[in-house]
Order: C-alpha cells, then structure tokens, then sequence
C-alpha cells in the first residue's frame, strides 16, 4: 500500500470513492481546487498490489483525505480543516484512514504553521466518531443543526496540533549531531583538524611516473 500526495489525474478516481462512500459528493472543480490551492494537505492511498497490464492503468486509489487551510482564520490563527475522508470497504481495517489523516496533519504543521485542525462529521457516524475522538484525539467543539443537504446535525470536532508540532521540533533536534562530547568528541574533531591542515605535496601521475616509457618499451621489445 502506497500513501502519497494526490495528484490533479487522480480526481476522477478519487471522485469515484467519494460517490461510492458517501452521501456528501463534490464537483470535480472542487477537488481541482484543493489540489491546486494546498498540493500538500491531501492524500490518496493506493493499493500497488494490482499488478499493471499496461503504463496507462490508471492507479487503484482506495482511500484519500482531501484536506484545505482555512483561507480567513478567526484572529488570524494558523489552521487546517478535513473537508473529506474515505476509505474502499475492501480495505478498511487496515488503519488507512488513521495513516492519511495523521499525514495531512503533519504537512498542515510542517508547511502552514497550523495550530489547529477541525472537521465536521455525521452525528450517527459511529465509527468515524471513534476514529476522530477516541484515536486522532478530536474533541466536539459544538453541535451545528441540519449541517448536511438531508438534514441531519453534525458535530464541529477540533484537535490542537501544538503536541505534534512539538514533537516535531524534538525529533529534529534528536537528529541534529550537536557538538563534540567528552574527549572522544576532541580527539576526533582534532584528528579531523590535523587531516584538513596537512602539507600538501606534489606526485607524479602518468607520464611523470615513467608509465609511458615502459609502455613504449614494451612495445618496442615485442617488436
């Protein structure tokens, strides 16, 4: 299974998903429109086990997140929002969902800066409420009437990013190799100095080394 940034030629698959999944169903311009705007935040996955019978196979995307930074933040704080999230019924139980999710919310951090992310979903969704609540830790942050065209209320669910952003920040710190430690440290930062403050001399090479004449003489011998 391969989870990677959607791509502008994996609307039309991605559409099909959403068709297929949910009730909530988008204009292809729409998609277009947060593949153009944020090309970080949405990912599809795709199922690679399909062995192609030819370069043109389209790719067997089975889940995606397709995800947008809010464009007039209230007191001009940093944040994503979920706009849609789906999984093939045939490859759910995998923790697909789980893995898209948590990608495009690193991207909102890493790229945007976000400080937060929310989402709205289906007040009789029972499993998608497990997966935002009890997994990603989402929080309800109220419920809003007749949210969807059929009707039904929705919960506004929200996450704080700033742990993620923090362990970011201490990962690549971890990563960082600092300065030298103790005297293994010295010794090898002076053996390092001592290599790069070396004489330099000068060797012969090719013909300087008599190369070409024992060729010529060899020649000459055979001859």
């Amino acid at each position: 299974m391969d989870i990677r940034v959607l791509k502008p030629a994996d609307i039309p698959h991605v559409q099909s998903t959403n068709i297929t999944n949910l009730p909530e169903n988008y204009f292809m311009k729409y998609y277009l429109y947060h593949a153009l705007s944020w090309p970080q935040l949405s990912y599809v996955a795709v199922d690679v086990s399909r062995p192609k019978k030819t370069p043109y196979d389209p790719p067997k995307i089975v889940g995606y997140v397709l995800a947008k930074m809010e464009e007039e933040p209230v007191n001009g704080i940093q944040h994503g929002h979920i706009t849609s999230l789906s999984v093939m019924r045939t490859h759910r139980r995998l923790g697909l969902a789980e893995k898209l999710m948590r990608q495009s919310q690193r991207a909102m951090v890493e790229m945007f800066g976000a400080q937060y992310v929310s989402l709205h979903v289906r007040m009789s969704n029972i499993a998608a409420l497990r997966l935002y609540r009890d997994t990603l830790g989402f929080e309800v942050e109220k419920v809003e009437s007749k949210y969807y065209a059929d009707g039904e209320d929705a919960y506004s669910m929200k996450m704080n990013l700033n742990p993620l952003r923090e362990q970011l920040e201490a990962d690549e710190d971890y990563a960082d190799e600092g300065e030298e430690v103790g005297d293994v440290g010295k010794k090898e930062k002076k053996k390092e100095d001592g290599e790069q403050g070396k004489t330099k001399r000068k060797v012969k090479l090719g013909r300087g080394l008599g190369v070409g004449e024992l060729v010529e003489r060899n020649e000459s011998s055979k001859a």
